[in-house]
């Protein structure tokens, strides 16, 4: 794997599977195709939820998640259109872990206050780096938010749920929420050329802006969102713990989110 930009092949877990759907057919919805289907890519919603288990409070039913995730591979399943480019692994990924968040909001799991610090910081990302045109390290942040080093580990440490997140997870409401661009599409069964254009365009934002952020932080993401390796397994690789490779991580997540919302309000 490349430093300069994560992978381009699909997860390991994806490419175990071969894709089944025939060129220029969609899959009819209550078809024995179709539940063939979803039987053979169940795995994909149980590995989903089975990461973000690690990040989520025991108060969290995770079965509600896992049906979630079903209704969002279902939806991807009706709604693949093998025409467009992207392989069905990387397409059913965005909709389970669409559904899924879209589930975790509805339960509101995340404390406002939590939301609120991992904004405060974001925002001090932000400053920084458009101040030295370059993203800033943990020392400079920390400085910057008056904490010591200690203190601002901690503070990583309250923020982790809120910042693990789908990578489209990036543009906000009117009421400082978040949400995913899938959400602003108005029927997802429909056929629309502006969903494949604001994913391709977010696409590419991202990678360019990943292209910009401290190597250690590239290889993060791209270990977790790209090569769907676990935290443990992470820290493990670079013989890290597993916390520190949390904060990096959300220290990326914060600086790849503060971007994207620059540029959408630069838009408007």
């Amino acid at each position: 794997m490349r430093a300069s930009s994560p992978p381009v092949e699909e997860s390991a877990t994806a490419r175990k599977v071969a894709s089944p759907f025939t060129p220029y057919k969609k899959v009819r919805p209550g078809t024995p195709k179709e539940a063939e289907l979803i039987e053979q890519y169940l795995p994909f919603v149980k590995n989903v939820v089975g990461r973000l288990a690690l990040s989520l409070p025991a108060h969290v039913d995770l079965d509600d998640l896992y049906s979630a995730g079903l209704v969002g591979l279902l939806n991807a399943v009706r709604n693949y259109d093998p025409t467009a480019g992207s392989s069905f692994e990387s397409y059913a990924r965005v909709r389970i872990r669409g559904a899924i968040f879209d589930e975790l909001r509805r339960l509101d799991w995340v404390p406002r206050s939590v939301h609120d610090k991992a904004r405060k910081v974001q925002a001090v990302i932000n400053q920084i780096e458009q101040t030295k045109g370059q993203a800033p390290t943990d020392a400079e942040v920390a400085a910057a938010l008056g904490l010591s080093m200690n203190e601002y580990d901690d503070l990583m440490a309250q923020i982790r749920p809120a910042t693990f997140v789908c990578l489209d997870a990036v543009s906000g409401n009117e009421e400082g929420g978040e949400t995913i661009h899938h959400e602003t599409v108005s029927d997802p069964s429909m056929a629309d050329p502006v969903d494949s254009t604001v994913r391709n365009e977010m696409s590419r934002l991202i990678e360019k802006r990943l292209n910009t952020l401290p190597e250690m932080q590239r290889k993060v993401l791209a270990l977790y969102y790209f090569e769907d390796l676990r935290l443990r397994e992470i820290a493990e690789v670079f013989g890290l713990t597993e916390s520190r490779i949390c904060q990096i991580h959300s220290q990326a997540i914060l600086a790849l989110r503060g971007y994207l919302q620059r540029v959408v309000a630069d838009d408007r």
